[in-house]
Protein backbone atom coordinates (compact mmCIF):
# COMPACT_ATOMS: atom_id res chain seq x y z
CA UNK A 1 0.00 0.00 0.00
CA UNK A 2 3.08 2.49 1.08
CA UNK A 3 4.69 1.70 -2.71
CA UNK A 4 1.84 3.10 -4.50
CA UNK A 5 1.86 6.44 -2.32
CA UNK A 6 5.21 6.96 -2.25
CA UNK A 7 5.12 6.36 -5.84
CA UNK A 8 2.46 8.95 -6.24
CA UNK A 9 3.92 11.33 -3.81
CA UNK A 10 7.30 11.77 -5.96
CA UNK A 11 5.23 12.76 -9.08
CA UNK A 12 3.09 15.15 -6.91
CA UNK A 13 4.73 18.16 -8.77
CA UNK A 14 3.19 16.93 -12.01
CA UNK A 15 0.18 16.23 -10.71
CA UNK A 16 -0.35 19.62 -8.70
CA UNK A 17 0.57 21.59 -12.19
CA UNK A 18 -2.26 19.19 -13.93
CA UNK A 19 -4.40 20.11 -11.85
CA UNK A 20 -3.54 23.95 -11.74
CA UNK A 21 -4.00 24.29 -15.22
CA UNK A 22 -7.27 22.80 -15.41
CA UNK A 23 -8.51 25.17 -12.85
CA UNK A 24 -7.05 28.19 -15.08
CA UNK A 25 -8.86 27.13 -18.04
CA UNK A 26 -12.40 26.48 -16.32
CA UNK A 27 -15.24 24.95 -18.52
CA UNK A 28 -18.83 25.01 -17.58
CA UNK A 29 -21.05 21.71 -18.37
CA UNK A 30 -21.63 20.59 -22.02
CA UNK A 31 -18.52 22.73 -22.85
CA UNK A 32 -15.46 20.91 -21.32
CA UNK A 33 -13.61 20.41 -24.40
CA UNK A 34 -10.05 21.89 -23.30
CA UNK A 35 -10.14 19.38 -20.45
CA UNK A 36 -11.64 16.73 -22.33
CA UNK A 37 -8.91 17.17 -25.13
CA UNK A 38 -6.31 17.06 -22.01
CA UNK A 39 -7.77 13.94 -20.46
CA UNK A 40 -8.43 11.95 -23.54
CA UNK A 41 -4.71 12.72 -24.78
CA UNK A 42 -3.21 11.87 -21.63
CA UNK A 43 -4.75 8.75 -21.24
CA UNK A 44 -3.92 7.32 -25.01
CA UNK A 45 -0.23 8.30 -24.64
CA UNK A 46 -0.49 5.87 -21.43
CA UNK A 47 -1.98 2.96 -23.42
CA UNK A 48 -6.23 3.50 -22.83
CA UNK A 49 -8.51 2.83 -25.25
CA UNK A 50 -10.10 6.08 -25.48
CA UNK A 51 -14.22 6.88 -26.08
CA UNK A 52 -14.96 10.28 -26.76
CA UNK A 53 -18.41 12.13 -26.75
CA UNK A 54 -20.19 10.07 -24.40
CA UNK A 55 -22.50 12.70 -22.89
CA UNK A 56 -21.36 15.44 -25.19
CA UNK A 57 -17.78 15.69 -23.68
CA UNK A 58 -17.59 12.73 -21.92
CA UNK A 59 -14.13 10.72 -21.83
CA UNK A 60 -13.97 7.23 -20.99
CA UNK A 61 -10.29 5.27 -21.39
CA UNK A 62 -10.67 1.89 -20.49
CA UNK A 63 -7.51 -0.56 -20.03
CA UNK A 64 -8.22 -4.50 -19.74
CA UNK A 65 -5.56 -6.87 -18.06
CA UNK A 66 -5.16 -10.59 -18.16
CA UNK A 67 -8.19 -12.64 -17.75
CA UNK A 68 -10.11 -11.27 -15.87
CA UNK A 69 -14.01 -10.99 -16.02
CA UNK A 70 -15.33 -8.36 -13.39
CA UNK A 71 -15.14 -4.91 -14.60
CA UNK A 72 -14.76 -1.94 -12.47
CA UNK A 73 -15.72 1.83 -13.01
CA UNK A 74 -14.08 4.97 -11.56
CA UNK A 75 -16.09 8.08 -12.38
CA UNK A 76 -14.85 12.15 -11.80
CA UNK A 77 -16.42 15.06 -12.77
CA UNK A 78 -14.49 17.79 -15.01
CA UNK A 79 -17.11 20.98 -15.22
CA UNK A 80 -16.52 23.85 -13.37
CA UNK A 81 -19.00 26.49 -11.99
CA UNK A 82 -20.51 30.14 -13.09
CA UNK A 83 -18.33 31.73 -10.64
CA UNK A 84 -16.39 34.58 -10.61
CA UNK A 85 -13.20 33.65 -8.57
CA UNK A 86 -11.86 36.11 -5.84
CA UNK A 87 -8.19 33.96 -4.47
CA UNK A 88 -6.03 36.23 -6.08
CA UNK A 89 -4.39 32.50 -6.39
CA UNK A 90 -1.29 32.71 -9.40
CA UNK A 91 -3.35 29.67 -11.10
CA UNK A 92 -6.94 31.87 -10.77
CA UNK A 93 -9.85 31.16 -13.67
CA UNK A 94 -8.61 32.98 -16.79
CA UNK A 95 -12.14 33.41 -17.17
CA UNK A 96 -14.28 36.30 -16.21
CA UNK A 97 -17.36 34.51 -14.33
CA UNK A 98 -16.03 30.77 -14.28
CA UNK A 99 -14.15 28.94 -11.82
CA UNK A 100 -13.40 25.54 -10.63
CA UNK A 101 -15.30 26.39 -7.06
CA UNK A 102 -16.61 22.46 -6.33
CA UNK A 103 -12.96 20.81 -6.73
CA UNK A 104 -13.86 19.25 -10.08
CA UNK A 105 -10.39 19.99 -11.51
CA UNK A 106 -8.59 18.52 -8.38
CA UNK A 107 -10.97 15.16 -8.51
CA UNK A 108 -9.47 14.93 -12.54
CA UNK A 109 -6.23 15.22 -11.73
CA UNK A 110 -6.73 12.70 -9.24
CA UNK A 111 -7.94 10.05 -11.57
CA UNK A 112 -5.46 11.16 -14.47
CA UNK A 113 -2.86 10.52 -11.77
CA UNK A 114 -4.11 7.07 -11.09
CA UNK A 115 -4.70 6.21 -14.69
CA UNK A 116 -0.97 6.94 -15.36
CA UNK A 117 0.41 4.66 -12.54
CA UNK A 118 -2.03 1.71 -13.49
CA UNK A 119 -0.56 2.17 -16.84
CA UNK A 120 2.76 1.57 -15.70
CA UNK A 121 2.86 -0.22 -12.20
CA UNK A 122 -0.16 -1.60 -11.87
CA UNK A 123 -1.17 -4.79 -11.04
CA UNK A 124 -4.96 -6.08 -11.71
CA UNK A 125 -6.91 -8.74 -13.82
CA UNK A 126 -9.95 -7.36 -15.49
CA UNK A 127 -10.96 -4.24 -17.34
CA UNK A 128 -10.75 -0.93 -16.22
CA UNK A 129 -13.02 2.04 -17.12
CA UNK A 130 -12.28 5.59 -15.98
CA UNK A 131 -15.40 7.73 -16.62
CA UNK A 132 -14.35 11.23 -17.08
CA UNK A 133 -18.10 13.11 -16.58
CA UNK A 134 -19.12 16.54 -18.15
CA UNK A 135 -21.95 18.35 -16.34
CA UNK A 136 -22.69 17.36 -13.11
CA UNK A 137 -23.52 20.63 -11.64
CA UNK A 138 -27.05 20.52 -12.09
CA UNK A 139 -27.23 19.66 -15.26
CA UNK A 140 -27.51 15.65 -15.43
CA UNK A 141 -24.44 14.60 -17.13
CA UNK A 142 -23.99 11.31 -15.98
CA UNK A 143 -27.59 10.43 -16.98
CA UNK A 144 -26.81 11.76 -20.55
CA UNK A 145 -23.81 9.27 -20.67
CA UNK A 146 -25.71 7.26 -19.94
CA UNK A 147 -28.50 8.02 -22.35
CA UNK A 148 -25.30 7.50 -24.90
CA UNK A 149 -24.97 3.81 -23.89
CA UNK A 150 -22.15 4.22 -20.85
CA UNK A 151 -22.84 1.23 -19.39
CA UNK A 152 -23.77 -0.54 -22.37
CA UNK A 153 -20.65 -0.04 -24.22
CA UNK A 154 -18.42 -0.42 -20.69
CA UNK A 155 -19.99 -2.56 -18.84
CA UNK A 156 -19.30 -2.24 -14.84
CA UNK A 157 -19.79 -4.70 -12.28
CA UNK A 158 -19.21 -2.17 -9.61
CA UNK A 159 -18.28 2.03 -9.74
CA UNK A 160 -16.95 4.29 -7.43
CA UNK A 161 -16.34 8.19 -7.06
CA UNK A 162 -15.34 10.73 -4.89
CA UNK A 163 -15.78 14.07 -3.61
CA UNK A 164 -13.43 16.42 -1.69
CA UNK A 165 -15.45 17.83 1.95
CA UNK A 166 -14.02 20.98 3.31
CA UNK A 167 -14.25 20.96 7.12
CA UNK A 168 -12.76 17.78 7.87
CA UNK A 169 -8.84 17.38 8.20
CA UNK A 170 -6.77 17.27 5.13
CA UNK A 171 -6.40 13.82 3.96
CA UNK A 172 -8.93 11.78 6.13
CA UNK A 173 -11.63 9.83 4.19
CA UNK A 174 -14.83 9.59 4.98
CA UNK A 175 -17.37 6.74 4.09
CA UNK A 176 -21.35 5.97 4.23
CA UNK A 177 -23.68 2.69 3.46
CA UNK A 178 -26.91 3.27 2.56
CA UNK A 179 -28.51 6.92 1.26
CA UNK A 180 -25.78 9.74 1.73
CA UNK A 181 -26.79 12.11 -0.75
CA UNK A 182 -30.43 13.94 -0.85
CA UNK A 183 -32.33 13.78 -3.94
CA UNK A 184 -33.05 17.24 -5.34
CA UNK A 185 -35.99 18.49 -7.42
CA UNK A 186 -36.53 21.61 -9.51
CA UNK A 187 -40.17 22.56 -8.94
CA UNK A 188 -42.01 25.39 -10.62
CA UNK A 189 -45.27 26.87 -9.67
CA UNK A 190 -47.27 28.57 -12.12
CA UNK A 191 -50.35 30.56 -11.11
CA UNK A 192 -52.57 32.51 -13.32
CA UNK A 193 -55.07 34.97 -11.52
CA UNK A 194 -57.07 37.60 -12.98
CA UNK A 195 -55.40 40.93 -12.64
CA UNK A 196 -56.93 44.49 -11.73
CA UNK A 197 -56.62 47.97 -10.27
CA UNK A 198 -54.77 47.53 -6.77
CA UNK A 199 -57.61 50.21 -5.52
CA UNK A 200 -60.82 47.40 -6.48
CA UNK A 201 -59.03 43.93 -5.55
CA UNK A 202 -63.03 42.54 -5.42
CA UNK A 203 -62.59 42.56 -9.19
CA UNK A 204 -59.77 40.38 -9.43
CA UNK A 205 -58.35 37.10 -8.59
CA UNK A 206 -54.86 37.90 -6.46
CA UNK A 207 -52.26 35.47 -7.69
CA UNK A 208 -49.82 37.33 -5.27
CA UNK A 209 -51.98 36.41 -2.30
CA UNK A 210 -52.71 32.64 -3.62
CA UNK A 211 -48.91 32.59 -3.79
CA UNK A 212 -48.39 33.79 -0.55
CA UNK A 213 -50.54 31.35 1.24
CA UNK A 214 -48.74 28.86 -1.14
CA UNK A 215 -45.63 29.63 0.11
CA UNK A 216 -46.52 28.92 4.24
CA UNK A 217 -48.56 25.66 3.84
CA UNK A 218 -45.59 24.17 1.85
CA UNK A 219 -43.99 24.53 4.98
CA UNK A 220 -46.67 22.15 6.67
CA UNK A 221 -45.55 19.75 4.47
CA UNK A 222 -42.25 19.17 6.19
CA UNK A 223 -43.91 19.59 9.77
CA UNK A 224 -47.16 17.60 9.75
CA UNK A 225 -46.73 14.96 6.72
CA UNK A 226 -43.10 13.78 7.07
CA UNK A 227 -42.10 11.32 10.10
CA UNK A 228 -40.21 13.86 12.59
CA UNK A 229 -37.09 11.20 12.19
CA UNK A 230 -36.85 11.59 8.49
CA UNK A 231 -35.11 14.33 6.36
CA UNK A 232 -37.07 16.76 4.52
CA UNK A 233 -36.57 20.13 2.67
CA UNK A 234 -38.80 22.43 0.88
CA UNK A 235 -37.18 25.88 0.23
CA UNK A 236 -39.08 28.71 -1.97
CA UNK A 237 -36.32 30.27 -3.67
CA UNK A 238 -37.96 32.50 -5.66
CA UNK A 239 -41.33 34.53 -5.81
CA UNK A 240 -41.93 36.49 -8.71
CA UNK A 241 -44.91 38.48 -9.32
CA UNK A 242 -45.87 42.20 -10.51
CA UNK A 243 -43.98 45.36 -11.61
CA UNK A 244 -46.40 48.09 -9.88
CA UNK A 245 -47.39 48.78 -6.26
CA UNK A 246 -50.88 49.59 -7.29
CA UNK A 247 -51.33 46.88 -10.11
CA UNK A 248 -52.98 43.05 -9.20
CA UNK A 249 -50.66 41.01 -11.85
CA UNK A 250 -52.11 38.59 -14.32
CA UNK A 251 -49.77 35.38 -12.62
CA UNK A 252 -47.12 34.54 -10.23
CA UNK A 253 -44.14 32.26 -10.14
CA UNK A 254 -42.69 30.06 -6.83
CA UNK A 255 -39.77 28.23 -7.98
CA UNK A 256 -38.90 25.26 -5.20
CA UNK A 257 -36.09 23.22 -4.30
CA UNK A 258 -37.20 20.30 -2.92
CA UNK A 259 -34.62 17.75 -0.74
CA UNK A 260 -35.46 14.15 0.56
CA UNK A 261 -32.70 11.28 1.92
CA UNK A 262 -35.85 8.31 1.41
CA UNK A 263 -37.30 7.47 -2.05
CA UNK A 264 -40.42 6.97 -0.71
CA UNK A 265 -40.13 10.60 1.46
CA UNK A 266 -39.56 11.94 -1.68
CA UNK A 267 -42.51 10.45 -3.79
CA UNK A 268 -44.61 11.47 -0.60
CA UNK A 269 -43.32 15.67 -1.09
CA UNK A 270 -44.12 15.35 -5.08
CA UNK A 271 -47.57 14.54 -3.88
CA UNK A 272 -48.27 16.48 -1.14
CA UNK A 273 -46.63 19.67 -3.39
CA UNK A 274 -49.11 19.44 -6.23
CA UNK A 275 -51.71 18.59 -3.81
CA UNK A 276 -51.76 21.46 -1.42
CA UNK A 277 -51.16 23.88 -4.26
CA UNK A 278 -53.56 22.90 -6.06
CA UNK A 279 -55.96 23.55 -3.01
CA UNK A 280 -54.59 26.88 -2.05
CA UNK A 281 -55.50 28.02 -5.60
CA UNK A 282 -59.04 26.98 -5.58
CA UNK A 283 -59.42 28.52 -2.37
CA UNK A 284 -58.11 31.87 -3.81
CA UNK A 285 -59.89 31.69 -7.19
CA UNK A 286 -57.26 31.24 -9.12
CA UNK A 287 -55.28 28.46 -11.39
CA UNK A 288 -51.93 26.59 -10.62
CA UNK A 289 -49.92 24.66 -12.34
CA UNK A 290 -46.97 22.24 -11.09
CA UNK A 291 -44.05 21.72 -13.20
CA UNK A 292 -41.50 19.38 -12.52
CA UNK A 293 -37.65 19.92 -14.20
CA UNK A 294 -34.84 17.06 -13.74
CA UNK A 295 -33.64 16.46 -10.86
CA UNK A 296 -31.08 14.38 -8.96
CA UNK A 297 -32.30 11.13 -7.39
CA UNK A 298 -31.45 9.48 -3.72
CA UNK A 299 -27.25 8.79 -3.43
CA UNK A 300 -27.35 5.21 -2.12
CA UNK A 301 -23.87 3.46 -1.32
CA UNK A 302 -24.32 -0.53 -1.62
CA UNK A 303 -23.04 -2.41 1.76
CA UNK A 304 -20.48 -4.62 -0.35
CA UNK A 305 -18.96 -2.27 -2.09
CA UNK A 306 -18.99 0.48 0.65
CA UNK A 307 -17.00 -2.09 2.68
CA UNK A 308 -14.50 -2.86 0.29
CA UNK A 309 -13.54 0.77 0.06
CA UNK A 310 -13.62 1.40 3.80
CA UNK A 311 -10.93 -1.33 4.31
CA UNK A 312 -8.90 -0.12 1.22
CA UNK A 313 -9.34 3.40 3.05
CA UNK A 314 -7.92 1.88 6.24
CA UNK A 315 -5.08 -0.01 4.81
CA UNK A 316 -3.86 3.67 3.04
CA UNK A 317 -4.17 6.28 5.56
CA UNK A 318 -4.84 4.23 9.01
CA UNK A 319 -7.94 3.86 11.13
CA UNK A 320 -7.35 7.13 12.95
CA UNK A 321 -8.02 8.96 9.05
CA UNK A 322 -11.01 7.23 8.16
CA UNK A 323 -14.70 8.14 9.12
CA UNK A 324 -15.96 4.64 8.79
CA UNK A 325 -20.27 6.25 8.51
CA UNK A 326 -20.02 9.53 8.07
CA UNK A 327 -23.32 11.52 8.65
CA UNK A 328 -25.71 11.93 5.26
CA UNK A 329 -25.37 15.66 3.23
CA UNK A 330 -28.54 17.44 2.04
CA UNK A 331 -26.97 18.30 -0.78
CA UNK A 332 -27.12 16.27 -4.49
CA UNK A 333 -24.62 14.37 -6.61
CA UNK A 334 -25.90 13.19 -9.78
CA UNK A 335 -23.95 10.01 -9.51
CA UNK A 336 -26.24 8.62 -8.29
CA UNK A 337 -28.02 7.67 -11.22
CA UNK A 338 -24.91 5.73 -11.40
CA UNK A 339 -25.92 3.79 -8.47
CA UNK A 340 -29.12 2.93 -9.28
CA UNK A 341 -27.96 1.04 -12.25
CA UNK A 342 -24.60 -0.40 -10.71
CA UNK A 343 -23.82 -0.91 -7.05
CA UNK A 344 -21.35 1.22 -5.84
CA UNK A 345 -19.95 3.98 -3.60
CA UNK A 346 -19.22 7.60 -3.49
CA UNK A 347 -17.06 8.59 -0.82
CA UNK A 348 -15.54 11.63 0.85
CA UNK A 349 -11.70 12.99 1.00
CA UNK A 350 -10.91 15.64 3.64
CA UNK A 351 -10.11 19.11 1.78
CA UNK A 352 -8.89 20.84 5.36
CA UNK A 353 -10.36 22.70 8.26
CA UNK A 354 -10.06 25.74 10.42
CA UNK A 355 -8.13 24.14 12.98
CA UNK A 356 -5.04 22.63 10.12
CA UNK A 357 -5.30 26.49 8.53
CA UNK A 358 -4.62 26.78 5.24
CA UNK A 359 -7.35 27.19 2.08
CA UNK A 360 -9.21 23.71 2.33
CA UNK A 361 -11.86 24.57 5.09
CA UNK A 362 -13.23 27.07 2.64
CA UNK A 363 -16.93 25.57 1.54
CA UNK A 364 -17.28 24.48 -2.03
CA UNK A 365 -19.52 26.73 -4.45
CA UNK A 366 -17.44 29.92 -2.88
CA UNK A 367 -15.53 32.44 -4.74
CA UNK A 368 -12.27 31.88 -2.23
CA UNK A 369 -12.54 28.31 -2.27
CA UNK A 370 -9.48 26.22 -3.66
CA UNK A 371 -8.65 22.46 -3.99
CA UNK A 372 -6.66 20.60 -1.62
CA UNK A 373 -3.18 19.74 -3.59
CA UNK A 374 -1.85 17.29 -0.96
CA UNK A 375 -4.79 15.00 -1.68
CA UNK A 376 -3.84 14.39 -5.20
CA UNK A 377 -1.35 12.05 -4.69
CA UNK A 378 -3.65 10.12 -1.52
CA UNK A 379 -6.63 9.98 -3.96
CA UNK A 380 -4.85 8.64 -6.75
CA UNK A 381 -3.00 5.93 -4.06
CA UNK A 382 -6.76 5.22 -3.11
CA UNK A 383 -7.81 4.55 -7.05
CA UNK A 384 -4.89 2.24 -7.20
CA UNK A 385 -5.08 -0.02 -4.40
CA UNK A 386 -9.10 -0.16 -5.31
CA UNK A 387 -8.76 -1.28 -8.38
CA UNK A 388 -6.06 -3.78 -7.53
CA UNK A 389 -7.85 -5.01 -4.50
CA UNK A 390 -11.44 -5.59 -6.98
CA UNK A 391 -9.26 -6.55 -9.87
CA UNK A 392 -7.63 -9.64 -8.29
Amino acid sequence: MAAALAALQARAADYTALRRDIHQHPEIGFQEFRTSDLVAQRLERWGYTVTRGLGGTGVVGQLIRGKGTRRLGLRADMDALPIHETTGLPYASCHTGLMHACGHDGHTAMLLAAAEHLATDGAFDGTLNLIFQPAEESLGGARKMMEDGLFERFPCDAIFAMHNMPGFRQGQLLLREGATMASSENIVVHIEGQGGHGAMPHLSADPVVAGAAIVMGLQTIVSRNVAPLQMAVITVGAFQSGVANNVIPQSAMLKLSVRALDRGVRELLRRRIVELVQAQAQSFGVQARVEFLPGYPVLVNTAAETALAREVAKDLVGEDNVVRQTEALTGSEDFAYMLEAVPGSYLFIGNGDEASGGHGACMVHNPNYDFEDRNIPIGAAFWVKLTERYLS
